[in-house]
């Protein structure tokens, strides 16, 4: 069976439709009956926090994500608290340790906040994982079923970088709120008046920060286990400041709905963004999520009054004429972009806007982009420079440059 860009259960749920999702997240159709290892999309991102309860508020008050689900000790749960959250077809599945001796409090103290599990939704468990086998992948969980009154899912886990993992999802007999396990839960948190039904529709990918020296390795993981393609490549003066420098692939699964670009640290005269994340997480791990808009303006401005905050970008970026050349005409007054710091790229497809969060915790680690895509299915290659000085100039302040 050709994959013809059938919408995901989470998807349709989220009243999104292909030709939005096309353009949030830039979908292409593939045949998925050639696919070794074929994934539909994402499931969930797994993140694991010092105070769960905490971190789900914050991600309903400041991101305007609905809380739909909960594990805990209220239902049988001792180990650790978990909340799922949605904002349109992402999941994020909050867990932090309620159990003193939960794996978690070691997970912690280690890496501090962060993303242990980049879940994805597949067709058929069983051949991705014999193919992951097969291809020498580690398997951390072998297939299995849990049942509950909603049905039953199917589920397993490979290892990837660092101490993140893939859990691989079938819940095509499954209508629960999202594993057995876990009730429906609602939010009491009431959303200010005016603000939009949500921030963010889609995730459109997840950097991995790997080792220097990794990179090409761990490329070469998700093309051999999982069948992923190459989708670009940043090396040199394409990803370099005056004191720092990283190199960048980019893998994706066949429909481009999960994207993967990979970093390593690259020798410059000072330490980079990625040395700085590997430091303070003390290893490789996921370094940043890009949730996809339709209204980058309206998102930005309801997260900055929910006290988001972002990187702020010169003038100088707006005002300089090879931009304002190569951009073109975008949806938005440049001007308007100005005011909030939003970055613009144009690549032979089309145009992307752009704006990246101050890390989220306490460590210099995790960050969210936002990105309004028209058309282009790349990266905003056109704005590393000038993001990378302003993640610079936020390192000098930590002193850690």
């Amino acid at each position: 069976m050709t994959d013809t860009l059938n919408l995901t259960p989470q998807e349709r749920e989220a009243d999104l439709d292909l030709d939005q999702l096309k353009q949030l997240v830039g979908l292409v159709e593939y045949d998925a009956d050639k696919d070794p290892f074929p994934v539909t999309g994402w499931d969930a991102i797994v993140f694991v926090a010092g105070n769960a309860t905490q971190a789900a508020h914050y991600y309903q008050s400041a991101w305007g994500m609905e809380l739909v689900a909960y594990s805990g000790p209220e239902n049988g749960n001792r180990d650790h608290k978990s909340f799922v959250l949605k904002s349109g077809s992402i999941r994020f599945v909050i867990n932090g340790a309620v159990d003193p001796d939960s794996p978690l409090v070691e997970h912690h103290r280690k890496h501090g906040d962060g993303v242990v599990d980049i879940a994805l939704e597949v067709p058929d468990v069983d051949k991705c994982i014999a193919q992951a086998k097969q291809a020498g992948a580690t398997v951390v969980r072998e297939p299995e079923d849990i049942t509950d009154e909603h049905g039953t899912i199917r589920i397993a886990a490979i290892a990837t970088y660092g101490e993140t993992r893939h859990t691989l999802v079938d819940r095509s007999k499954y209508d629960g709120p999202y594993l057995p396990g876990y009730q429906p839960a609602s939010s009491t948190y009431v959303k200010p008046e005016g603000q939009p039904k949500r921030l963010f529709q889609a995730l459109d990918h997840i950097v991995g920060n790997v080792e220097l020296g990794k990179m090409d390795e761990w490329v070469a993981f998700y093309n051999r286990v999982m069948g992923f393609v190459n989708m670009a490549e940043f090396i040199g003066d394409d990803i370099a400041t005056d004191y720092s420098a990283l190199m960048s692939k980019v893998v994706s699964n066949g429909n481009h709905r999960v994207k993967f670009p990979l970093n390593e640290p690259a020798p410059a005269k000072k330490k980079s963004q990625i040395d700085e994340y590997l430091e303070f997480y003390r290893g490789a791990g996921a370094q940043h999520l890009a949730v996809a808009t339709g209204d980058i303006i309206a998102s930005v401005d309801a997260l900055r009054a929910n006290g988001v905050e972002f990187l702020s970008t010169p003038d100088s970026y707006y005002e300089d004429p090879e931009l304002r050349a190569r951009i073109g005409e975008v949806r938005v007054p440049v001007e308007e972009l100005q005011k909030r710091g939003i970055l613009v790229d144009r690549d032979e497809d089309g145009y992307l806007l752009q704006i990246f969060t101050k890390p989220l915790g306490d460590r210099p680690t995790v960050f969210f982009e936002l990105i309004e895509r028209h058309g282009s299915l790349g990266f905003g290659k056109g704005n590393f420079k000038a993001l990378f000085e302003a993640i610079e100039r936020e390192q000098d302040l930590r002193g850690n440059l």
